[in-house]
């Protein structure tokens, strides 16, 4: 399950400072673990005073998320109810469908795992972007909703065929939270997980201080070798996730579309909104809330965000002069470093 060709949302998120270090004095280690899942990177950082190396558990944890959640993986439990296949649903699986039907209603369809036809059509589970005309995106439409799907006995229950399930902008914060439980489990209280972007922090860094996270400025066609940060912040016992349109678009008779798909009109989302950084509890929401804005656009998320005061959220868009602005919410204020 990759975000780089997602329907819905790209991560662009940089992480600062991740050195292995040791303290000699007290024998606590800050072990750093690094690898691939999801079609994606991971980098995982925790405290431990008895050098226990959790990569092979938490690498068995990710395989096992990509056999119940990847779209990209032919056998996994997604897959087969995508082609109407028998399958009996595991607790990943469900738990993630609850909570995406959770912010579904929440958002009134601005968030939609019933998107997959969509991206389909749109090429990006193979990416090869390809341009519907109005009518298959009306006839898409015809069976795109959260309302049209269902859990029963753990079977997914479809009122049409046609139906098809995207979790790619809910899944992936989801899996931090299930390798962040697992650390927990295990008596960790210090950690920094980030896969693919989405993070998940608790305690404090090597430095004793809370971790430190680098937002991306939004620059057309970004990479690695040529980002540049707009702000930093400090992180701890949150969870943090960023959805942007300007690292991952196409062009069309001179017009800019990105690869962010409004489940409601079928189309690319057009609004001012560049990126959209979500601070929550648990990363499955911030993941899920920072799509949903992005589909939003700023005014309708602010009124969101208003009514719903336990999210923080900074937005970079531009204004009517095309000029880039940033916006705050007074909760995500405090983790600005001065």
């Amino acid at each position: 399950m990759t975000k780089k060709t997602s329907a819905y949302t790209f991560q662009l998120l940089i992480l600062f400072s991740l050195p292995l270090i040791f303290h000699a004095c007290n024998k606590n280690e800050y072990i750093h673990l690094q690898g691939y899942a999801q079609g994606t990177t991971y980098s995982i950082i925790y405290k431990t005073n008895k050098k226990q190396n959790f990569e092979q558990e938490i690498n068995t944890i990710l395989k096992k998320f990509d056999k119940s959640l990847s779209n990209y993986d032919s056998t996994s439990i997604i897959s087969k109810i995508n082609r109407n296949e028998a399958v009996e649903l595991d607790s990943m699986f469900i738990a993630c469908f609850e909570t995406g039907q959770k912010v579904a209603k929440q958002t009134n369809g601005a968030f939609d795992m019933t998107v997959g036809p969509l991206t389909k059509a749109y090429g990006f589970f193979k990416n090869d972007t390809i341009f519907p005309n109005e009518t298959e995106i009306d006839s898409l439409l015809k069976f795109i909703g959260f309302q049209n799907i269902s859990i029963h006995n753990k079977q997914i229950i479809k009122t049409d065929l046609r139906i098809m399930l995207d979790v790619n902008a809910i899944a992936q914060g989801y899996s931090v939270d299930v390798v962040a439980s697992f650390l927990e489990k295990k008596a960790i209280l210090d950690y920094m997980i980030e896969i693919g972007g989405e993070i998940k922090t608790k305690g404090l860094n090597s430095k004793g201080l809370d971790w430190k996270i680098g937002i991306d400025k939004p620059i057309d066609n970004s990479t690695i070798e040529n980002r540049e940060l707009q702000t930093v912040i400090a992180l701890s016992g949150k969870s943090l996730a960023t959805s942007g349109n300007y690292r991952k678009f196409y062009i069309k008779d001179g017009k800019r579309f990105a690869h962010t798909i409004n489940p409601i009109t079928g189309k690319p989302a057009e609004n001012e909104l560049l990126s959209v950084t979500v601070i929550t509890n648990t990363c499955i929401y911030a993941d899920a809330y920072a799509t949903a804005f992005m589909t939003m656009g700023l005014n309708k998320s602010i009124d969101f965000i208003e009514a719903n005061n336990h999210i923080d959220v900074y937005f970079i868009f531009t204004d009517k002069n095309d000029s880039i602005k940033t916006l705050a919410t007074p909760g995500f204020q405090q983790y600005f470093i001065e």
